[in-house]
Order: structure tokens, then C-alpha cells, then sequence
């Protein structure tokens, strides 16, 4: 045992005294492994320096408060609920549809306990005036001074608000609003203003723009409610932080959260967060589908796979690049290891030196990593942060973890030497001495291994292709298949061997010397083979991907089209909204559009609230699609027609949906203009045109229009009537205008449009109208400076305005495909780079042979070039056909999923399937396979070229 300790306390000396002396090789490696363990631990501490314990979750929820309580707006009904306050439901099951369903506030007051100090937290938004002109912002209503509200809000200058007449606002409000403090703003529809006295941050929400009042300072002109009755204005959400009196009250208990959740309150008790109680102790846990939530063991095991994947595949390819260095190492040191074995030195100590030079770079790597990521994390915490959108809960080291990363890099290391190691010690003492390189053969176990590995994952690749649905079992097979092509790379670099015949003199040069010298030609070929195998792989998919959405891809408008909506308020800034657009873009057409309007002028598209009426559109019972149509005893509608009938009613004409990727915000998609908007919008039947001059109701939707060629809008005073006939599946009842319909041939492109109405046609029905927005039509595609002065013009009107700018279909992948295939040529740079370093160090005796004998310098740079686009050819060829199969047996796997889901609509009747099966198209990346396949390996000739010297430097005389 000692004289093991010994010999390899002596190895260690010895490898770092050479890591030492050759600092740039030793440099290289100590890179390669020590960049991934400074990202993962970097990573490793922002997760854990972000992720909050359960005590910071509540003090930036409820502050220094015992409970939150929170109407449950069950109307008082008992309900039960989980232990951190997120769910709840009533205690009886209303799901049966024989009782309504309990909707309407609790006196949540009411259920506080005496002597307790209660702060009202409410919540709302308004449009506050700005510097530029009108944001919609969240306001929320909560005396944040008070010590109960101590961490939900972080004061960062000035103070909180102390009057009526003061809000405190967040940094990024402040940011967007271009006002500060001391500044003064309003709401829209206020008379008072507001100074702003201090600047605050939400810990968990940096980028939330909010501002801080008083309770009922800010909305107080729609919850006058609030202070008698302590309930939430309509609109807006409201709680209650609680605290017992007593420094030793003990808070809620679970026992009395659930006292308190037979009146209708939801609690968030500090107590039951910290200690929750047995899940079988929880009410709501012991109904169906409301379990506590966790994650599965396959989920897990599923992760830990993938995990495992990622990790392995990146220490295989640090491996595969490092390895070739350590092999540099072995054989500029030979003399050095020969002097070993000639003064009695086994083979096992030669291993043991090369073995601790990995050793010692890997524990350099594991350090240098580990320590900068832990400075860089620091140092970059704030920065972290703001992008994180949250603050840490604290800087979070867990030693075990970093210890783990740390053995990867040790690990990886020595795992790098092992094969040079081998290689070393199986040099003879005089080829060592003498410089003999010998002759060895390659193994052809490996070759055989490989081979297999190859037939088996691609076996199991099909069958989770096939067979199953299980990405995880196509990926497995993949990467299994993708170590077989690794272990064959000796034998496929030899048979590459065999195309030098046909290649003139320097490149054949090149390649036959990478053929000789496997031993170091082949890992750097397996590691550009494993990164551009995965890039060919991810970039296959990814293009598929792409194909298929942009096959699938419906635009909102024609292309270079532009469109502004605003559905609040009644319309009032259309007109604003349509100005900034003639302003700012290219505007060829324009088309005012407007909607119709039930009640007061001012509700918006969608409001049922008092005064507030609605429309809709009477879709004939003939035409009525009978798999959506309501049955009296309130099953499913599906459920009373065959499988083979449900086929037939997926695809008839009255369940289509009739969406084209368009969207009108109106009930039935009926807009009211004039024939500008057909132009706009391409529509050149010339019938549609002379319908709305003639007062007819355009219909481009074919279950609106009756047999008698009649379309029915029905206008509906009564939401709250209309809402009860909803539930009870009763007509609505409301006033029915009847237009003429023209029934527009064909299936024209609408973007949303199902109907459309003239001004003069409505307004002679007696039907009332606002703005409801502009489509225009462009010269040009507006480019980005003008999109942006656009923004800024409607940033001003608040956030009322749905603005839409049709591009076309913008791919996702464009960065993603750019990105893998600088990431696979660097790869291969680096690969081939130190497989020509090490072809170098290798021949340098021919080399000066060649110009011994008349060769020009020149021919060290063009066969240095040459060897290095051979390596990088040889990998990227392999790496394309191997990265190409797993590809296409995901996209295999996606086509069955889609098929089977498509196949369940038409049994279950569903609509939207009237376009057929689904295409799944595989797609090969040609552009990123030519960047590969021609640039990449040319571009490294030419750099190896470019860095190699002419001349080659003096040798020194070896000592005899």
C-alpha cells in the first residue's frame, strides 16, 4: 500500500511539473473541461439562490401577517381547501347540474376574529395619465407602511404613500411612464391627482408595473361597497391581511382554517404553510382529481434519463476532444516515459503519469470552475435578477452539489487519459527511447461492438417510432445508435482510406496519415461526428417543425396589412388610434369598421355588466350543427349518434368551424363598413359589393343564412335574462332584425370575417353602432423604425388598442438552426484543430525529411490544412447520416400522436377536422447541411493553414 501511495504521489509530481511546462496545451484542456463546470455550477447556484424557502414565499404574500383572507365567492357556501391556500372548491358537488352553481360574495369581516389587526389589500387597474399619454397599470390598494405588510412591497426611494392624495409606483412603472417622483398623475375619468411620493419593487415581480394607494384612496369611485360592507368593488379582487394579537397567538391553525372555510373564506395561514398538516387530514385531497400534486415516478425517472443523457453525451464529447490533447502530452513525452520503463518503471507506472495528468487538470478544472462560477454568480446577482424578474431569497450554496460538479470535471479528466494512458504504456522502452513508432493494428472487437450497438438502437429507434409513442424510447435508441457509429469511426476512417487513389498528392498525403495514426484520428473524428450528428439531428427536426407550422399557418390579414381595434370605452379612441397609424405607416387603403352596440354607448365588446346589452347571431335549428346542439337532459350531445354517424357529422358543412387564422372580437364576426374593407382585405366578388350597396347582409359563413336566404341578429337588452336562458338552455330573448342575405360563393380568404353589414343597412334597422377600429392596406411592409413610432403613438392611447401588422409566417428556428451550426463548426474547428496539432507533433520528422529533400515551405502549410479538412470532412459526413435517422424517426412518432388525435375527434365528433389527417412532413435542412458539409470543413483548412508556420523550428539534439 505504501509503495502505491508512493508511486503515485511521484506520477502526480510528474504530470504537473509537465502541466506546467507545456501551459498551452495544458491551458486547452483545463478550458474544455472547466467552461461546462462553470456554467452548470453557475446554473446550480442561480436555481438555488432564486429558489425560495416556504417562510420567503409568505413574507412576500402576506408580509408579517398571521393569515390572508380571501372571498371564495361561493355566496357563503362551505368549501374546502389545500393546505398553501391555492384551491378550493365547495363542499358539495355542484358539477351535476342539478343546483346552480353558488356565485356572489361573503362579508368576509365577518369571520375575523375579534381584537385581530386587519389590513385591506385590494386590487385594480386604471388608465393613469404618463408622460407620453395613457398606461394601463394594476393598482393596488394597501397601507404598505403598516408593519403587517412588512416585505410585500420594497421600498427603493422616498416613502409610501401617507394621504389620500399620494401613490408610491413601481421602478418599472416609473420606467415606462417617464415620470418620477415628486411627479403628479391622474386616471382616466378622475377628477383628483395623485403625487408620487416613493418608488417600490415587488421582490417576485420585478417587472410588474403597479401602483401603491391608500384603501380607498384610488378606487374609490367604484368601491363605495368596501368600506360599509368590507366586500371587493365589483371588478376588482380583495383580501384581507390578518394578524392575531400576541407575539405568542400561534396564528391559524388548521383546525381553524377550516372552521373559517365553512363560511365561504379561503385562508392563507403562515402556521399551516410552515407546518401543513397529513394529506389525509386534508378535506379536498380525498376528492377525485383534486390530489396534492406530485410528480410521478416516471416523470422523474424520465427526467433523471434525459439528465443523464445530456450529461453523458457532454463528457463523452469533452472526452473525445480532450483526449487527442492528453495523447500530445503522451507523445512529446516519450523519451520521458521510456527513461521510466528503462530504470525498472512497470507499465503500470507509465499509466499511472499519463492517468495523473488528467487527474491533475481535472481537479485544476474543478476548481478554477467551480470558483469562478461562484465570483461570477455573485457578482452578477443583481443582473441575474432583473433578468430573472425576481430578487434571490438569499445567495444559496449547497456544498454537496458543487462538490458533485466538481467530481464531473475530475472525472471527465481522467476518463480523457485513459486511452492515451493505455496507448503510452504499451510502447516498448526502445521505440520510446529511440522514437520508433512501431507498428500496431486496431482492434476489431470494437468495430464489431459498434456495429451491433448500431442494429440495436436503431432497432429500438423504430420500434418507439413505430410501434409506440414514446419520444424517450426514440431518443434512447438514437443515442445508443450514435455510440455504435462512435465505436466504429476506426474502422470508417479506414475505409475513407481507400477514396486517396483518386485525390492528388497533398491531400493524399493528408489521408493516409490520418489513416495510419487512428489512435489519434479517430476520437477527433467521433467528437465532430457527435456534435454535428446531434445539430443534423435537432436542425431535422426543428426545419420539420417548421414546414408543418408554416403548412398549418393562417394569417390574421393580407400580407402587409394593417389592423386596429379598440373595444373599450365605446369606441372612443378608434379615431386616435386610426390617426396614429395614417401618421406613421404606409398606408395605401383604409376601411373604418364599427360594431354594433346593445345599452349604453360605453360598454365595452364583451360587457355584461348593468346597462350593457349584447347581440348574436340566430343560427337556424336546420342549420345547427347537431353535435354542438344542447340536449334537454344535458348529456352530451355526441353521445346520441355511432361512432360512424359522429365520422360523417365531423366533416359536414354545418360543424365546420370556418376558421381561417383570422379573429373579429364581435359576436358572430360580423363587422359593419362599407366595400373598402373587401378591398382591403382581397375580396373581389363583385356580388358582395353591390349586396352592401343594396342594403343585404353579407354572409360569408353558410349556417347563418335560412332556406328564404334571411340572416337574423338578435339584440338582447336583458344580460342578466339572457345569461339565465343560457343556463337553462332556453332561447334568448331579445329583439330580432332580419337583413337579406348574399351568400358569397366559394371560400374566399375572410381573416376572421363572417359578416358584414353597411352603416346604411344598420342604421335603417334601427340598430346602433360604434368605432370599433380601421383596416388599411400598405404600399410596403412597414419596417421596424415604424413599427416602433407606431407603438410609441399607441402606448399614449393606454392599453385599449389591439394593433396587428400581418408579416407572414416569421419562423422560430432561424436563430435555433444559425446557432447549432456555429456551435457543430466550432466543434469541428476545435476537433480537427487538435487532431492536426497532434498529426504535427506526430510527423515531424517527415516534414523535415520533405524539406530535406527540396520540398518549398509552403507544403507544411498546405498538408497541415489538408489534414485538418480531412477530420473535419470525415466527422461532418459521419455526423449528417448518423444525425438524419433520429430525426426522422421523432417526426414518425409526432405523425402517430397527431393521427390518433385526429382519429379521436372524428370518433368523439369533434369539429375542425374537416381539412383531412394531418400532414407531418420530414424535411432535411439543406442550407445547414451545405454550411456543414462544404464551409466547415473548408474554413478549417484554410485556418489550420493560415496558423501554420512555414518553417518548422530548430530541433534540439536528444541526449545519447
Amino acid at each position: 500500500m505504501t509503495n502505491l501511495f508512493h508511486s503515485w504521489r511521484a506520477a502526480i509530481r510528474i504530470a504537473r511539473r509537465d502541466a506546467w511546462r507545456s501551459k498551452g496545451r495544458s491551458f486547452l484542456v483545463l478550458a474544455m473541461i472547466a467552461l461546462p463546470i462553470l456554467g452548470v455550477s453557475a446554473f446550480s447556484l442561480t436555481f438555488r439562490s432564486a429558489e425560495l424557502t416556504p417562510g420567503q414565499k409568505l413574507e412576500r404574500d402576506i408580509g408579517a401577517a398571521d393569515a390572508r383572507f380571501s372571498d371564495a365567492l361561493t355566496d357563503g357556501t362551505p368549501i374546502v381547501q389545500d393546505p398553501k391556500g391555492d384551491q378550493s372548491t365547495t363542499v358539495e358537488d355542484y358539477s351535476k347540474g342539478d343546483k346552480p352553481w353558488p356565485d356572489g360574495p361573503t362579508d368576509v369581516r365577518k369571520t375575523i376574529p375579534a381584537g385581530a389587526t386587519v389590513l385591506t389589500d385590494t386590487s385594480g387597474s386604471a388608465k393613469l395619465t404618463t408622460a407620453y399619454g395613457l398606461l394601463t397599470t394594476d393598482v393596488r390598494e394597501l397601507k404598505a407602511a403598516d408593519p403587517v405588510a412588512k416585505g410585500i412591497m420594497r421600498l427603493r426611494a422616498g416613502r409610501f404613500p401617507e394621504k389620500a392624495d399620494e401613490v408610491a409606483v413601481t421602478t418599472s412603472f416609473l420606467e415606462s411612464s417617464g415620470l418620477r417622483l415628486g411627479s403628479t398623475l391622474s386616471a382616466r375619468g378622475f377628477d383628483r391627482s395623485y403625487t408620487i411620493t416613493g418608488e417600490y419593487e415587488l421582490p417576485s415581480d420585478l417587472k410588474q408595473e403597479q401602483i401603491n394607494a391608500l384603501p380607498g384612496a384610488f378606487l374609490k369611485p367604484y368601491g363605495a361597497a368596501v368600506e360599509k360592507s368590507g366586500l371587493p368593488a365589483p371588478g376588482y379582487s380583495g383580501s384581507f391581511l390578518v394578524r392575531m394579537p400576541g407575539a405568542a397567538s400561534g396564528g391559524f391553525t388548521w383546525n381553524m382554517v377550516k372552521e373559517i372555510n365553512t363560511k365561504g373564506v379561503q385562508v392563507v395561514s403562515r402556521a399551516v404553510v410552515l407546518n401543513p398538516p397529513p394529506d389525509a387530514e386534508v378535506p379536498l385531497y380525498q376528492r377525485e382529481g383534486w390530489g396534492a400534486y406530485e410528480e410521478s415516478t416516471a416523470a422523474k425517472a424520465a427526467a433523471l434519463a434525459a439528465a443523464g443523457t445530456v450529461v453523458g453525451l457532454a463528457m463523452l464529447e469533452i472526452c473525445l476532444l480532450a483526449g487527442p490533447a492528453f495523447a500530445v502530452g503522451a507523445r512529446r513525452s516519450r523519451r520521458q516515459l521510456g527513461l521510466v520503463g528503462a530504470n525498472g518503471g512497470a507499465r503500470s507506472h507509465i499509466r499511472a503519469i499519463v492517468l495523473s495528468g488528467g487527474l491533475v487538470i481535472g481537479v485544476a478544472a474543478a476548481v478554477v470552475g467551480t470558483v469562478l462560477a461562484v465570483i461570477l454568480t455573485f457578482a452578477l446577482r443583481p443582473y441575474l435578477e432583473e433578468y430573472l424578474g425576481q430578487r434571490f431569497g438569499s445567495f444559496t450554496v449547497r456544498p454537496l452539489e458543487i462538490l458533485a460538479i466538481g467530481a464531473l470535471a475530475v472525472l471527465t479528466g481522467l476518463l480523457s487519459a485513459i486511452v492515451p494512458a493505455i496507448t503510452a504504456s504499451r510502447e516498448t522502452v526502445l521505440a520510446s527511447l529511440t522514437g520508433r513508432r512501431g507498428v500496431r493494428k486496431s482492434s476489431r472487437v470494437l468495430p464489431l461492438l459498434g456495429l451491433a450497438a448500431l442494429l440495436i438502437g436503431a432497432v429500438i429507434a423504430l420500434y418507439g417510432s413505430v410501434v409506440t409513442d414514446s419520444f424517450i424510447i426514440v431518443a434512447g435508441g438514437s443515442a445508443i445508435a450514435e455510440l455504435g457509429v462512435v465505436a466504429m469511426t476506426p474502422a470508417l476512417v479506414g475505409l475513407f482510406g481507400r477514396t486517396g487513389r483518386w485525390l492528388p498528392l497533398s491531400p493524399r498525403l493528408a489521408l493516409r496519415d490520418a489513416v495510419r495514426n487512428r489512435g489519434r484520428t479517430a476520437p477527433a473524428v467521433a467528437a465532430v461526428l457527435a456534435a454535428v450528428a446531434g445539430t443534423v439531428a435537432v436542425s431535422t427536426y426543428a426545419a420539420s417543425n417548421d414546414a408543418q407550422n408554416e403548412a398549418g399557418y393562417h394569417p390574421s390579414l393580407p400580407y402587409g396589412a394593417v389592423r386596429v381595434l379598440t373595444g373599450e370605452d365605446g369606441g372612443r379612441d378608434a379615431a386616435a388610434a386610426r390617426d396614429a397609424v395614417l401618421r406613421t405607416l404606409p398606408v395605401d387603403l383604409r376601411a373604418d369598421v364599427s360594431r354594433i352596440s346593445v345599452g349604453r354607448t360605453g360598454c365595452s365588446t364583451w360587457d355584461a355588466s348593468k346597462g350593457c346589452g349584447q347581440y348574436e347571431i340566430v343560427i337556424p335549428a336546420a342549420n345547427q350543427c347537431p353535435l354542438w346542439t344542447a340536449s334537454a337532459d344535458g348529456t352530451d350531445p355526441a353521445s346520441r349518434f355511432t361512432k360512424e354517424q359522429r365520422h360523417a357529422l365531423a366533416k359536414d358543412w354545418r360543424c365546420a368551424t370556418g376558421e381561417d387564422g383570422g379573429s373579429v372580437s364581435t359576436p358572430g364576426s360580423l363587422l359593419i363598413a362599407d366595400a373598402a374593407l373587401l378591398k382591403v382585405l382581397g375580396i373581389t366578388d363583385p356580388g358582395a359589393v353591390q349586396a352592401l350597396a343594396d342594403g343585404k347582409y353579407v354572409s360569408f359563413s353558410r349556417p347563418q343564412v335560412d332556406k328564404a336566404g334571411k340572416v337574423g341578429v338578435k339584440l338582447v337588452t336583458d344580460s342578466e335574462a339572457a345569461q339565465r336562458a343560457s343556463e337553462q338552455n332556453k332561447p334568448t330573448p331579445g329583439e330580432v332584425k332580419t337583413f337579406t342575405a348574399y351568400q358569397v360563393p366559394g371560400s374566399p380568404k375572410t381573416y376572421g370575417m363572417q359578416g358584414l353589414l353597411s352603416p346604411a343597412a344598420a342604421k335603417a334597422a334601427g340598430i346602433t353602432t360604434v368605432p370599433l377600429g380601421t383596416y388599411f392596406s400598405t404600399d410596403r411592409m412597414p419596417n421596424a423604425e415604424q413599427r416602433q413610432r407606431l407603438d410609441a403613438e399607441l402606448a399614449k392611447l393606454g392599453g385599449g388598442v389591439d394593433l396587428t401588422v400581418e408579416q407572414g409566417y416569421v419562423s422560430r428556428y432561424d436563430i435555433v438552426l444559425i446557432a447549432l451550426t456555429i456551435f457543430a463548426g466550432l466543434v469541428t474547428i476545435g476537433a480537427a484543430g487538435i487532431a492536426t496539432g497532434l498529426a504535427q507533433a506526430d510527423a515531424e520528422a517527415d516534414l523535415k525529411t520533405l524539406a530535406a529533400v527540396g520540398a518549398p515551405p509552403r507544403v507544411r502549410r498546405i498538408l497541415s490544412g489538408f489534414q485538418c479538412g480531412v477530420v473535419a470532412a470525415m466527422g461532418v459526413l459521419l455526423g449528417s447520416v448518423a444525425g438524419v435517422l433520429p430525426a426522422m424517426g421523432l417526426r414518425l412518432t409526432d405523425e402517430r400522436q397527431q393521427l390518433a388525435y385526429y382519429q379521436e375527434a372524428l370518433d368523439n365528433g369533434w369539429g375542425g377536422v374537416t381539412d383531412g389527417p394531418p400532414e407531418v412532413p420530414i424535411v432535411v435542412p439543406w442550407q445547414t447541411l451545405a454550411a456543414l458539409l462544404v464551409f466547415v470543413p473548408l474554413g478549417a483548412a484554410l485556418l489550420a493553414a493560415l496558423v501554420t508556420r512555414s518553417r518548422g523550428a530548430l530541433a534540439r539534439r536528444a541526449a545519447h
